[in-house]
């Protein structure tokens, strides 16, 4: 009898410690993961492009101010678009690679009936236009807005925030991210990625005040596992999400990988307030790893851009492989982290012509109103030859300014 009690409470004794063992391991789990970074935390709906149509008011804004001659200092065409509100309503415009100067009308040299610049026109690295907030598109800031940081280097504004000049201040502004990137051998035509950096620049102002490293990537030998933060930001809750990619079209993959790291929400220029996604934690000090990619037929190009609707992540890119040139496609997920689920039915957004490629899609938060949303591409002429495809962009200086279309999400 005495047996048997002690067998009792021998067998007893295990499924409790297995309990309180499982319950402490859930609550670390619970800890390190809050719960708007754990699919399952709070539940989200899947989300796809419902309706999509072209916006030619604000693609015709662009091509405008563009062929104004009026000026020979200003904005003609560029890539990279990004925007951001400002305090006072104005957005601001930013663009990587730049053509200023002069635009003529047609005919163009071989007797096209479209508007051209002069061949001898200089690319600049970086610019940046203001529309004012009726939505008119009033100056360019002098160019460049960002100095290359050394020789045959440069950088390429990314996502901006307004934030406050430091954590409780009243004055605000504009951080900037920034990729620098350095010029290398083919297949490296477009630089090898260099580090990711954050810029201010004050309000009203916008004169830039400095310039900080957020996350060098010299000390990784291979170019193609260097990451590069800022193409596309989302806030939520008390964080900004940051999320970066690399290079795959250098690394002659279909698809490059998504990283994403994490900021105290108006801290983007402390590089000691950024966490990088490790694969199952948060960490400072952290070799990022990737939260979508397989390096075929799922993942992102080397610019993308998420937006947040309602708990749903949701990821623009464009699609894998030779669909990559003229379609866009998306992702859904619950948390930055991911699962990642997609690619969604993609949509193929107008082109000028034939014999060129539409890329960075990039949603402006700053535009857009009644439940749909504005997402800007830029277009290229289609030629592995760099020299090639800038001759037919100086013939027709429509084929490099961005286009819009306005989209609605829903569930599938």
């Amino acid at each position: 009898m005495p047996d048997d009690a002690g067998a009792r409470r021998r067998t007893g004794a295990g499924p409790v410690i297995v309990l309180a063992l499982v319950l402490a391991l859930a609550a670390v789990l619970l800890t390190a993961l809050p719960d708007e970074d754990r699919e399952g935390g709070r539940t989200c709906s899947a989300r796809t492009v419902r309706d999509w149509d072209p916006d030619e008011p604000l693609t015709g804004e662009f091509a405008r101010y563009g062929d104004d001659a009026t000026r020979t200092d200003d904005w003609t065409g560029g890539d990279g678009t990004h925007s951001v509100r400002l305090p006072d309503g104005r957005v601001l415009w930013l663009f990587s690679d730049t053509y200023l100067g002069q635009v003529h009308a047609p005919p163009n040299p071989v007797g096209e009936s479209v508007a051209w610049r002069d061949v001898a026109t200089p690319l600049l690295r970086n610019s940046a236009v203001v529309m004012s907030p009726s939505g008119r598109l009033e100056s360019t800031l002098p160019a460049p807005v960002f100095p290359d940081p050394a020789p045959r280097q440069w950088r390429w504004p990314v996502a901006a925030r307004v934030e406050p000049r430091s954590p409780g201040s009243a004055e605000k502004v504009v951080r900037v991210l920034l990729w620098t990137r350095t010029a290398g051998q083919a297949p490296w035509i477009y630089g090898v990625p260099t580090a990711t950096e954050v810029a201010t620049l004050s309000l009203p102002a916008l004169r830039l005040e400095g310039i900080t490293t957020v996350l060098d990537q010299t000390s990784v030998a291979d170019p193609a596992r260097r990451v590069l933060f800022g193409t596309t930001a989302v806030d939520a809750g008390d964080w900004t999400y940051v999320f970066g990619g690399t290079d795959a079209q250098a690394a002659s993959r279909p698809t490059s990988h998504a990283y994403v790291a994490r900021v105290p929400r108006g801290r983007l220029g402390e590089p000691g307030a950024w966490e990088y996604w490790d694969g199952s934690r948060w960490a400072v000090r952290a070799r990022p790893a990737a939260v979508l990619g397989d390096g075929e037929d799922k993942g992102v190009g080397s610019a993308f851009s998420v937006v947040r609707d309602g708990r749903t992540y949701v990821l623009f890119t464009m699609a894998a492989g030779t669909e990559g040139l003229t379609t866009v496609t998306a992702y859904w997920a619950c948390s930055p982290t991911g699962p990642w689920h997609g690619p969604t039915k993609g949509f193929g957004p107008p082109l000028p012509r034939d014999g060129v490629a539409a890329y960075n899609p990039q949603a402006h938060e700053a535009l857009g109103g009644d439940g749909r949303l504005v997402l800007s591409y830029d277009v290229n002429w289609l030629d592995a030859n760099a020299a090639a495809a800038q001759l037919n962009i100086t013939r027709d200086v429509s084929l490099y300014r961005p286009r819009f279309v306005s989209l609605r999400l829903a569930a599938p």
